[in-house]
């Protein structure tokens, strides 16, 4: 610890001994005809410091070094303007934005300022604002994201979802949030993630293996929750949100305040949700064999709660920066009452019937604490960032005991306080990440260093996965060469080791019969090693309104505790599964190609992908039953298999008369299994072809009512025959939603206002991906959400 204490305080001293003369950057934001504009949003990076030009255009930064400095600057009605400048004394110029006729669709969001990222990476980026989580606000920020080609999501319930991104999940999809990993128990697919979205500012979505930079795991791809850039100037801004959904009367109510003097900076936001049990277009369901009322189309008992807060303070000076966040997030759901647990049929309709916002048992709470620390120093031609972070993910299910196999039909005194409590778990976990950016005018080179620990408890009368600690070092070099105007090189490289203890675990009863009883050790312990090298090389070529680009990558991820060693009931599915602690790590190679043509009106992008994994894990069902210790249940094992997987995505959008928008996204995902058992089958949870068509037109602004549009959107999802046994076919379906919006200017103040309509017509439908999809429970029925947000 004095090691590393010496070395960040020699850095430290390093800057300030070498700190140079600093310049001032002044510019006059213009139109074509000259005049200025006021309010354009400026990004200057490195740093990521952001300010708004005032009532005359000006915008000024100040405190900059000698070097290569990137803006951005983007006003809505104009093209996005991305430049390169070098600095090495005081410098004033006028920066001019050309008209753009075109009215950007939030929901084809491969527009200008996309085309200018995609410009430098190899891999398939979408970059989404605040804006576009406005209008496409949903109970949780993944569903927010289907509206993207390649990107769906596992759902449980009404406010939990999991991302998918071309048909992968769980640990071979990264969320990460501000540069950190986000880690929560990501091998359920019964909770969603723990991040509050009314927080959430911008989005960064990568498809394809991104394991460069956020290292094992990023196999099907990123999405990177960022924060806004940081103001320049003093400034105090504040906005309230509150959105309603009909279906299961959903409400939220959110606060942000945000703050700046001189160079101190901070922002506190808060939310609360509240939602009932939601409805489906059904009035009963068929659980396996036996047939399940609904009151009043209600699935009984799913209705949550959700209290989030966050902070963040920053001290800002001279070619330096450094952020403190400081997160918390509480949710309280509960589980569909008649599928959970080992007899759904002996369920008190009833009681659960009584009220649409109770939240009985089975239930779930998690609670997710995130501390931060992100600082920034600019040492000559060198972008240091370090950031260490904190994280506690504390899950509890709670359940009435119910006995199978050798367990006693009463609990012992030992779980007498907390009776109720089926399974805990806690993860404590921490991160040390030390990134340095060389550029030299529009070359970079990108050298990086990760530590990462965690430490899993358990607690709770039932069993599914083992106490286990774990330990990753890596450390990454990418680079970023521009050979010519239209031909630019990314390549990188990353080391990666990996250390897992996992302990023993025995039951807590007696097993066999009175001759031979004893606890039954469920898990062995055992100590697992893995490294890999993976690898990145792409390019892309450019040449007027055509694009190509190609990536190949090899990712890799090591084997979950769950994987290795679980050996259990799942009460969610009515199985009995088991690891495999021979497992070995998952690798995965994928090529990845994107054409798009951008001209005038014409908007079309083609993303196809070859992915191949010689030893994909996933869990197989066998024809074998545990009758002593499953209640019967069917015994589920993790394999390993040779797995190929192909597909594409198809963007493409036209604006007619400047005003109308036709915009059509399709995506295709084929997997077959190439070894095993289950040979020439696909895989669980694939997605069907679907495409989605949508018509907005965008209105002519008034002073007072801006950007006002009207949008419909059909969606056509195809049957889905590319199962695995015994996976069930899901038939195809059609959807029909509405949206519009408008922003509404009183006085100084702003009011964003949004109305939603999900499945118009009622439609009675199943999705191939949803995780309640395996009891034939069909999807939600209409839902009319009304968002609106007011801006100070």
């Amino acid at each position: 610890m004095k090691r590393i204490i010496v070395f960040f305080s020699l850095i430290f001293c390093t800057y300030t001994l070498s700190a140079k003369a600093t310049y001032t950057l002044s510019a006059v934001i213009r139109n074509s005809n000259n005049e200025v504009l006021p309010a354009v949003s400026v990004v200057l990076l490195p740093g990521e410091r952001m300010c708004l030009s005032n009532e005359k255009g000006e915008v000024c930064f100040t405190d900059l070094s000698e070097g290569t400095y990137s803006l951005k600057i983007s006003y809505l009605g104009y093209k996005d303007l991305d430049l390169e400048l070098y600095i090495n004394k005081d410098r004033f110029t006028n920066f001019y934005l050309e008209e753009d006729n075109k009215e950007i669709s939030a929901a084809f969001v491969s527009g200008d300022i996309n085309v200018q990222r995609n410009l430098k990476s190899s891999l398939a980026i979408e970059q989404l604002t605040s804006n576009f989580i406005q209008e496409n606000q949903a109970a949780s920020l993944m569903k927010s994201l289907e509206k993207l080609a390649g990107f769906s999501s596992i759902e449980i319930g009404a406010g939990q979802a999991k991302p998918l991104i071309r048909g992968l999940g769980f640990n071979r999809v990264i969320v990460a949030e501000n540069g950190v990993k986000h880690e929560g128990q990501q091998w359920g697919a019964d909770h969603g993630l723990e991040i509050d979205k009314f927080s959430v500012q911008n989005i960064e979505l990568i498809k394809g293996p991104s394991a460069l930079a956020f290292g094992a795991d990023a196999i099907a791809g990123l999405i990177h929750i960022k924060r806004s850039p940081l103001p320049v100037r003093d400034v105090f801004r504040a906005n309230i949100s509150t959105s309603y959904m009909s279906n299961n009367n959903y409400a939220s109510l959110s606060l942000m305040l945000e703050n700046r003097r001189k160079s101190f900076y901070s922002s506190v936001s808060a939310s609360i949700v509240g939602y009932g049990d939601y409805r489906v277009p059904a009035d009963a369901v068929n659980i396996y064999s036996y047939k399940v009322p609904l009151y009043k189309n209600y699935l009984r008992n799913t209705a949550g709660r959700e209290y989030n807060a966050h902070i963040d303070l920053a001290y800002i000076r001279n070619n330096f920066y450094t952020i403190l966040t400081v997160s918390n997030y509480f949710s309280k759901s509960g589980f569909f009452a008649n599928a959970h647990g080992l007899e759904p049929t002996k369920v008190d309709n009833k009681s659960f019937d009584k009220s649409i916002f109770d939240i009985m048992y089975p239930s779930q709470s998690v609670n997710h604490i995130k501390i931060s620390s992100e600082s920034f120093f600019r040492l000559d031609k060198h972008n240091v960032k370090l950031i260490m972070s904190y994280q506690n993910n504390f899950r509890q299910e709670f359940a009435q005991y119910v006995s199978h196999g050798y367990m006693p039909n009463n609990l012992p005194k030992q779980f007498e306080q907390e009776k109720n409590l089926e399974r805990l778990f806690n993860k404590d976990f921490l991160t040390f990440k030390l990134n340095d950016l060389w550029r030299k005018g529009i070359n970079e080179l990108n050298f990086g260093a990760e530590f990462n620990y965690q430490n899993n408890l358990i607690s709770g009368w039932d069993f599914i996965i083992p106490k286990y600690k774990q330990l990753n070092l890596s450390s990454y070099l990418t680079a970023s060469h521009q050979f010519s105007k239209t031909f630019r090189l990314n390549y990188g490289v990353r080391a990666e080791y990996a250390y897992l203890d996992i302990n023993e675990y025995k039951d807590w009863f007696a097993s066999g019969n009175d001759s031979n009883k004893g606890n039954l050790v469920r898990v062995n312990a055992s100590k697992k090693h893995y490294k890999d090298i993976v690898f990145s090389l792409g390019f892309v070529y450019n040449e007027g309104d055509f694009m190509f680009k190609s990536n190949l990558g090899k990712s890799f991820r090591i084997p979950l505790a769950m994987e290795l060693a679980a050996n259990g009931v799942n009460y969610h599915y009515f199985r009995y599964e088991q690891g495999n602690i021979n497992l070995s790590a998952e690798h995965s190679y994928q090529l990845d190609f994107a054409f798009s043509f951008n001209k005038k009106d014409w908007q079309i992008e083609f993303s196809p992908f070859l992915n191949y994994f010689p030893n994909y894990i996933y869990l197989n069902p066998t024809s074998d039953f545990d009758v002593l210790y499953g209640a019967g249940n069917q015994i589920f094992k993790y394999v390993q298999e040779k797995v190929f997987r192909y597909g594409a995505e198809l963007n493409i959008s036209k604006t007619f008369f400047n005003r109308l928008r036709l915009s059509s996204i399709s995506e295709y995902v084929k997997s077959i299994q190439l070894s095993g058992n289950k040979k020439g089958y696909g895989l669980p949870f694939s997605p069907p072809f679907t495409t989605r068509l949508e018509a907005r037109y965008n209105f002519s602004s008034s002073e007072q009512f801006k950007n006002p549009y009207l949008s419909f959107e059909y969606i056509f999802s195809a049957e889905q025959n590319d199962i695995v046994p015994p996976e069930e076919t899901t038939q195809a379906y059609n959807l029909f939603n509405l949206a519009c919006g408008v922003d509404i200017a009183v006085s100084k103040y702003n009011v964003q206002f949004n109305i939603n309509v999900n499945n118009l017509f009622n439609t009675k439908y199943y999705k191939h991906t949803n995780f309640y999809r395996l009891i034939n429970l069909p999807e939600q029925g209409r839902n009319i959400a009304i968002i609106a947000k007011f801006s100070f």
